[in-house]
């Protein structure tokens, strides 16, 4: 299964109009269960922005300063991950260059069995595009950015999602779980 799991404004984007997502924030209950979903993965596939932010956990000592942070870090080193890019020519750690189809690297990691998750604003809209995404996974943080990019693509739908769980942090971010629905020919 292919998972889209980000952190999203009440009014519906991902980054601000400028590109941040300072906003967002976590708190240590939401922390450790992000932790407990990474921690559950099979791989991921990350654009190139995405894949050099992350990249602190696997390079900088200092990300491994509190438990929480080492703990996330072993996990994401261990996560076999594979980065989209037109830019770079190699990548560090436990991760990879794509050099097939998103739908070709999406199926290789889906065959170890375990679930696959997709990261970047750019490759998980084409992944939405393509209608590879099999459940979407919101934390909905309580403010509004007016502007951004937004967690859905605005150019495609309407397509039927089913709500599977609901989890409200002490922190009141929401998080939501849905599942793709679809239905087969006939």
């Amino acid at each position: 299964m292919l998972i889209m799991s980000m952190g999203v404004s009440a009014d519906g984007y991902i980054t601000d109009r400028n590109g941040g997502i300072d906003w967002g924030g976590s708190s240590a209950e939401q922390s450790l269960f992000s932790l407990e979903q990474v921690g559950e993965l099979g791989g991921y596939l990350l654009g190139r922005r995405l894949y050099e932010m992350m990249l602190v956990f696997e390079t900088d000592p200092a990300m491994r300063e509190t438990e929480a942070n080492a703990a996330f870090a072993d996990v994401w080193t261990a996560l076999p991950k594979v980065v989209f890019s037109r830019t770079l020519t190699a990548v560090q750690g436990n991760a990879r260059l794509a050099t097939r189809s998103l739908d070709e690297e999406a199926h290789e990691l889906a065959a170890s069995g375990r679930d696959v998750s997709i990261g970047g604003a750019e490759l998980a809209a084409q992944a939405i595009r393509r209608d590879l995404v099999d459940e979407f996974r919101l934390f909905r943080h309580p403010i509004l950015l007016g502007g951004g990019t937004p967690y859905f693509p605005t150019d495609v739908g309407p397509f039927e999602l089913e709500l599977i769980d609901t989890r409200t942090f002490a922190s009141r971010v929401v998080y939501e779980r849905y599942r793709r629905v679809r239905v087969g020919p006939g």
